[in-house]
């Protein structure tokens, strides 16, 4: 039988951190456990060794398995990957079994290209919810993957809100994101000489690939030489269905703890943002709202 390298979050559990990565070892925990948590898969840090082995490529057996479980995940979430009628769009996040720095950033809303953006805006009836999905995967895909900065798509938006006389990203209304979005598009092939990839499964392993890459970069080189990590632990990815906080006042994202982390007491504490996504709420665009009991 030829060596797994793909597990559903119900196929883990905390005991599987050196081959799920801490990430994927919780999320599979914590499915475990009955807490709802949106369903994925995650692609073992066997995988990311193999990627080396092969050569910095990912072989056409892990392709077939990653694709496999793509299907597994539609069947589970009731939507399809790049389907016109109910997309499936995905998150991807790096996952090592110990946490460091120069990891990949997350990708959010993969999946989207011109023909869904327009689905999801129709279907949803929040067109302005779809087209800042589609402009903030635009910027997060070039500036995490490709390695286009993000300095280029801020002064985009910068010059957005100026021109329209706003303040915060919120007050952009859906044909300012449009436009936006245009504009990333036009700055990514002015930066890279090619058009934004806008077939998901390209999309989608890239983002792996930049995840193994990631494990290589020079300031996750320092650091594992620093605290003794070996090179041959690899990486996992985590590939996990979205559940947006941008959607408007009634969602939000941000993060929590069980623990006071400055101190170790114990007590639920942690800060928020309405109509915000990932990295938002720690960005300083908008000031976080505090969770107390």
């Amino acid at each position: 039988m030829s060596k797994k390298y793909c597990y559903l979050f119900t196929e883990g559990n905390a005991s599987m951190r050196n081959l799920l990565g801490g990430k994927g070892a919780n999320l599979a925990e914590m499915t475990n456990i009955g807490l709802p948590v949106p369903q994925g898969f995650t692609i073992s840090t066997e995988a990311c060794t193999q990627y080396y082995e092969d050569g910095r490529q990912i072989n056409p057996e892990i392709r077939a398995e990653i694709m496999e479980y793509i299907e597994k995940m539609e069947k589970i979430t009731g939507k399809k990957f790049g389907d016109l009628e109910n997309p499936l769009l995905v998150s991807v996040r790096s996952g090592a079994r110990a946490s460091m720095p120069g990891m990949m950033d997350t990708i959010l809303n993969l999946g989207l290209n011109e023909d869904v953006v327009n689905v999801i805006a129709k279907k949803s009836g929040n067109p302005r919810w779809a087209w800042d999905c589609y402009r903030r995967f635009i910027q997060m895909f070039s500036d995490v993957v490709m390695e286009v900065g993000k300095k280029y798509f801020e002064k985009l938006i910068d010059k957005m809100k100026e021109e329209k006389g706003v303040e915060y990203d919120v007050d952009l209304t859906a044909d300012d994101l449009h436009e936006l979005a245009d504009q990333f598009k036009a700055e990514y092939k002015a930066q890279l000489g090619k058009d934004f990839p806008t077939d998901p499964k390209e999309q989608l392993f890239e983002a792996i690939k930049a995840v193994f890459r990631s494990w290589d970069n020079p300031r996750a080189n320092i650091y594992r030489m620093d605290h003794d990590i070996p090179y041959s632990w690899g990486t996992a990815v985590n590939v996990q269905m979205m559940a947006f906080g941008n959607m408007g006042e009634t969602s939000g994202t941000g993060v929590a703890f069980t623990r006071n982390p400055a101190t170790g007491e114990k007590g639920l504490m942690g800060e928020f943002l309405m109509n915000a996504q990932g990295e938002d709420v720690v960005a300083g665009v908008r000031t976080p709202m505090p969770i107390s009991r």
